[in-house]
């Protein structure tokens, strides 16, 4: 498996973006303000996730997301530590993550990582997104937010 940044002739690989957040125009909106990162196998996009500056200083891990069929392979966690290094590597003193109350999964992800739980926002997915979204038989509705100093 191979991490590379997105080019700019490139389009995004908005099907694995969509897993993360099922909102298109928070994708758009952001994939463009942000640096996206693919990581390949055989050619294929398997993997993606987005850097977003937020303050200064400050980075935020907005989207991260592994096709379906090569979960459980510890890719997420490879993209994770890839994303850490990279806004390193850029001079970014603090690198943040949000997620749903919902995603035990990426909780868990998050916090071998080394991310620590810094806040959470109250209702967030219940104010940006028109519909309900539902994991592991929960409803989500709160944004869990982490951060980890670099």
């Amino acid at each position: 498996m191979h991490i590379r940044k997105l080019t700019i002739d490139e389009e995004p690989p908005m099907d694995l973006l969509l897993l993360a957040d099922p909102s298109r125009i928070l994708v758009e909106e952001y994939i463009q303000r942000g640096e996206c990162f693919v990581a390949e196998s055989g050619g294929q996009i398997i993997g993606v996730y987005v850097l977003l500056p937020t303050r200064p200083e400050t980075v935020e891990l907005v989207n991260i997301a592994v096709k379906e069929s090569e979960q459980g392979k510890g890719l997420g966690k490879q993209l994770v530590m890839h994303a850490i290094e990279v806004a390193k590597s850029k001079g970014y003193r603090t690198i943040e993550v949000g997620t749903g109350n919902s995603s035990i999964g990426q909780i868990a992800l998050y916090r071998k990582c080394g991310f620590r739980i810094t806040g959470v926002d109250i209702d967030f997915f219940i104010r940006h997104y028109s519909e309900a979204i539902f994991e592991n038989g929960i409803q989500c509705r709160d944004m869990v937010r982490f951060s980890q100093d670099l």
